[in-house]
């Protein structure tokens, strides 16, 4: 979830860092409170679910006015439970893609050209593979070449006339070998 986020910092610094990636943080922690308060994956917290789901809130309660099930020990513990495991695993994303940095420019160099990739020019850049075009890129420039055919196409058989050209002269729209009319 935080590779867009870390591949940022590594390659425009701390301060370049924008807020693209917010939602993946979001989520990022929220799946790190259930590993540690729903799913028993603490080993200081172990097997328990911790602060139930109080049900749906109604008119007049707002979430900020929910009692907590847990002590304030036990909240504090959570919350240093969270920080670490988002932390080792932010960690854990970063030495990956230090490690692969180059498939990391690699990987900006085909979006830069092709906007988006899919599985395909994922895997072979996994692989160590030059990345081909993606499907959908090959079907954007066959409609954008269809559709320059078609223009100038339209064009040669527009008339050329303008309206500020003088009408044509007789003489001009007789054929070739016909008399001239005197």
């Amino acid at each position: 979830l935080y590779g867009g986020r870390i591949a940022e910092e590594m390659i425009f610094g701390w301060e370049c860092v924008t807020t693209g990636a917010s939602n993946d943080i979001e989520r990022a922690t929220e799946i790190a409170k259930s590993m540690v308060t729903r799913w028993g994956l603490s080993e200081k917290l172990g097997p328990m679910v911790y602060g139930e789901e109080q049900g749906e809130i109604f008119l007049g309660q707002s979430m900020g006015q929910q009692k907590s099930v847990v002590s304030d020990h036990i909240a504090e513990v959570i919350d240093l439970e969270i920080r670490r495991v988002v932390d080792k695993n932010y960690a854990h994303a970063k030495q990956l893609l230090a490690d692969k940095i180059e498939i990391l420019h690699a990987m900006a160099d085909a979006l830069m050209k092709y906007e988006t990739i899919d599985a395909e020019q994922l895997d072979q850049r996994m692989k160590g593979e030059t990345v081909t075009e993606p499907k959908h890129w090959l079907e954007k420039q066959a409609k954008a070449a269809k559709k320059e055919k078609k223009a100038k196409r339209a064009k040669k058989v527009e008339p050329t006339k303008t309206d500020d050209e003088p009408p044509a002269k007789e003489s001009d729209l007789k054929s070739p070998g016909e008399p001239e009319k005197a």
